[in-house]
Formats: structure tokens, sequence, C-alpha cells
């Protein structure tokens, strides 16, 4: 596995290096601790350049001298650009796997900023990526057993997410609960009716959230065979639920206590097609804990 630390000087970036030495990795798995020197906010100081490049290359030295410490093998590279355009570019060119980037917190100004990078590196990657936030239930520390709430809707881009979890190991005592949201899509539209319509029958209406609750109990049962193949057990618990995906997944995952949600980078829903993920992105920027939105 080939994954890429993209850090900056901020104490978000100190969770993302917490949270990559805290875990197992596969054997193999290599890192590159990457830093972009942000061009925009040099702006016309362009004489703090060279000043700005020591500061990163230090910055990148020091953090992978931390990784190295919990016994992960690990680069490092810094470059001067828009860190928008450049941590994907970067990832696309090296053949990574994950990029790992670092929330600022959850106020709204920091939405905005984690939004600027973030959003960007979600909606650009070429692989998958995780938002990492500091742990709730206390600081990442290795060995530390996860509460990982895994969310597929059955399709393409959910089961690379199950696959994705299945094929990495975990600290012991970790834990997966599965869950799937039923909702309601129009055929036709793009609009996700909560109530009867007067353009469709009742019986119709019905019919569909009928289909719509069985797609979502087959999705859990997929999943959760998929994950016994790998020995890896599931809370056997009621998680195919009903309503907007968004807010639900934000909501179980604050009631469970998650330390990581995982989800696929696009699902059945039609705009999911389009824009990557009016569901994934929003959970990703949202969350109070970490993100991972797989791609396949």
């Amino acid at each position: 596995m080939k994954v890429v630390l993209a850090i900056d000087a901020s104490t978000g970036s100190q969770s993302l290096v917490e949270a990559a030495t805290s875990r197992p990795w596969p054997s193999g798995t290599r890192f590159i601790v990457l830093h972009v020197v942000n061009m925009a906010a040099l702006g016309r100081f362009a004489v703090m350049l060279d000043q700005e490049k020591k500061a990163g290359q230090t910055l990148v030295a020091v953090t992978a001298e931390k990784l190295a410490c919990a016994g992960l093998d690990a680069g490092t590279d810094v470059l001067v650009g828009f860190p928008r355009k450049a941590i994907t570019e970067y990832a696309k060119e090296w053949g990574a796997d994950f990029i790992f980037v670092a929330s600022h917190g959850q106020s709204a100004v920091a939405r905005f900023l984690l939004g600027s990078v973030a959003q960007a590196v979600l909606r650009t990657a070429p692989c998958s990526v995780e938002v990492v936030r500091s742990r709730l239930n206390g600081a990442w520390a290795k060995g530390n057993a996860l509460k990982i709430l895994l969310a597929t809707d059955g399709s393409e881009g959910a089961t690379a997410a199950v696959r994705s979890v299945m094929s990495r190991p975990w600290p012991s005592g970790s834990q997966t609960k599965i869950i799937s949201v039923a909702e309601l899509v129009i055929p036709g539209s793009e609009v996700i009716a909560s109530s009867s319509s007067p353009t469709y029958p009742i019986s119709l209406l019905e019919q569909m959230w009928n289909d719509a609750r069985e797609r979502a109990r087959d999705a859990v049962e997929q999943a959760r065979k998929l994950l016994e193949t790998a020995e890896m057990k599931t809370l056997q618990e009621e998680s195919a639920l009903e309503g907007d995906p968004r807010f639900l997944l934000l909501e179980q995952a604050r009631e469970w206590g998650a330390d990581l949600i995982v989800l696929g980078s696009h699902g059945r829903r039609a705009i999911d097609r389009v824009l990557m993920g009016s569901v994934s992105e929003f959970v990703a920027l949202h969350a109070q804990c970490s993100v991972e939105v797989i791609r396949g």
C-alpha cells in the first residue's frame, strides 16, 4: 500500500500523524510525507519562498522520523504550488492508494478552510482519501481499538469500501458496525421525496419504500458476509434505517461514538454519478470523527 500524508504546520496534522502511527498496516506499506508550500498564501511575498521551503523540509523530516520510530517506512517530499491541486497530482504520479489529509476543527472558519483543500482532494483524488480528525474517545495511540462505522448501499462503490476494510489489519478489539439507509428516490429526477407526492399514487410510493428497505437490508447482509470471509466480526444490531443518509450517518456515528466512518465515493443515487458525493463528501466534511472515502 502507498499512502500520502499531506501535512502542514497546523495542529490538525499532528492528529494525522498520530492516527497513522496508531494503526497496523499491511506488509510493505510505504508512506510519503508531503508538504506543499502554498503559493497563494505567499502572494506577493515571494521573497519568503526559500524560508518556507526550508521550514517545510524540516516539518516533513521530523514527521517521517516519527513514522520511522513507529516502524513505518516513510519518505518525504516538499512541493511549491497550490495544495488543492498539487496533492492529488502527486498522488496520481506516485500511484498512491490513499491520501491522508487533516481536518482543522469544527468551527465555521475551520470548515471553510477544510473545504478549500480537503473538498478539492475528495473530488479529484485518483485514490481513496481519509479526512483525519482528533479522536473523541481519547488520543490516537498505538494499539487502541477502533469503532468503525461502515456505510453501504450495495453499490459497486460501497462494495469497494467493504473490501477496503476487510483487506486491512485493524487494532485488536476493534468493532465494525454496518449501516445502510433506505431513502425514497423518485425515478427520473434528483428530488428525494420524504412524503407522498400528488404526482405518484400512494401504492407506488409504498412499493418504492418497500423496495428501498429491502435493498438496505440486502446491502447490510452482503457486507456482513464479505467481512465474515476475512474473519471480521460485526455488531449484530438493527442497521437498516430510513431517511436522508447524510444526516443519519452523522447521527449514528455521533451516538455510537465512532472513531472512523468508511463509505464509497459513489452510491446508487443518480446525483452521485454526476457529482462526487452528495453523501460521501457531505459526511467527510461535517463528521465529528475521521472519515474514509474509498475509491475502487
